[in-house]
């Protein structure tokens, strides 16, 4: 067996500053509730016309972690794209890179595991390159929220929360002790609709939301996302516990073990349970939700970008990831730097 590990990180979000202030504008809802309920202070929306979108986006960030990894694009046998919003509903944001980057024809897969995506699609680049299949695989989270949101007071609950953006990592063949320890994951789909965008799909698709919509009351519009926060949060802390000590304990580690945790941006008062149930220092903890919002599947690659560009990651350090979101699904990754 081979062992793997993340040679080149990138991030990219778009230029758009969202701030509280300008969301109190367009709904009823102001900086202090924002902040108070999920610590975000502004977010990235793609603006119209700035030619931006979920793959290129995810492009633009691959770009900067090739380079970094000290790789060329041809040397890529594999792309691993996680996203709940591609630009389309089919085909996959996976193949778009591949034709964006002019990458020869490897293999593309899309991951839709939401806030885990990124988690999931490290594993399975791991399991890629710990077989001897490839040696160097992309992998990408992106997501463009600004565009499905409900940008009214009827949706502030969800929208406030959600930002646009990108972040790549290259997991190489390692060559030396570094490398990813473990991941772990797992799903929990009884609570399925309690995080979700029901329609469009094959069970609610376009013609019938339009006939719907005519008639329904405004608070009956099934394309928007839907969550019960509520039950969300009580759901991620424990699932974050869990699957934090699980990778810990698959590894021989103790929660002091950890230089670095790099949560899920989810909400920063989910952080700082996790933070002060594992009795971490705020410099073992890297949030920057404050920036960005949730960029789902795109949160954990640009904060690890982000946490390593300002020093905070250094070789020799223990890393773990983790990432609680809808389906309900989870997990974890533990990283020899």
């Amino acid at each position: 067996m081979y062992s793997s590990r993340i040679s080149g990180l990138g991030m990219y979000v778009p230029e758009n500053v969202v701030t509280n202030n300008d969301l109190s504008k367009i709904m009823d809802t102001n900086d202090e509730w924002i902040q108070e309920r999920t610590g975000i202070k502004e977010r990235r929306h793609i603006k119209k016309g700035d030619g931006n979108s979920t793959a290129i986006m995810g492009v633009k960030a691959a770009k900067i972690a090739i380079e970094r990894a000290g790789v060329d694009k041809d040397d890529i046998e594999m792309i691993v794209f996680a996203t709940l919003s591609p630009d389309y509903y089919f085909p996959g944001a996976g193949v778009q890179v591949q034709d964006l980057l002019d990458m020869p024809t490897v293999p593309a897969i899309d991951v839709r595991n939401q806030c885990s995506g990124f988690v999931y699609a490290l594993s399975i680049a791991d399991q890629y390159i710990k077989t001897g299949m490839y040696k160097n695989v992309l992998v990408i989270g992106s997501e463009n929220h600004s565009g499905g949101l409900d940008m009214t007071t009827r949706g502030r609950s969800v929208s406030v929360i959600f930002g646009d953006g990108a972040g790549a990592a290259v997991v190489s063949r390692s060559e030396d002790e570094s490398s990813i320890l473990s991941t772990h994951m797992h799903s929990e789909g009884k609570h399925a609709k309690e995080l979700a965008l029901i329609g469009p799909s094959t069970g609610h698709w376009v013609p019938q939301i339009i006939e719907e919509s005519a008639t329904a009351s405004d608070d009956d519009i099934t394309y928007y996302p839907y969550m019960n926060g509520q039950f969300v949060f009580k759901n991620a802390v424990t699932r974050f516990s869990e699957v934090i000590m699980e990778g810990l304990q698959a590894n021989n580690l103790q929660t002091s073990d950890i230089d670095m945790l790099i949560p899920h941006q989810a909400n920063l008062r989910i952080a700082q349970f996790i933070q002060k149930k594992f009795k971490l220092s705020g410099d073992q903890v890297f949030n920057n939700i404050q920036k960005y919002g949730n960029t789902t599947a795109a949160s954990i690659p640009i904060a690890l970008t982000e946490a390593w560009e300002e020093g905070k990651i250094k070789k020799g350090d223990t890393v773990v990831l983790a990432a609680f979101g809808s389906g309900f699904t989870w997990a974890s990754a533990v990283i020899k730097w």
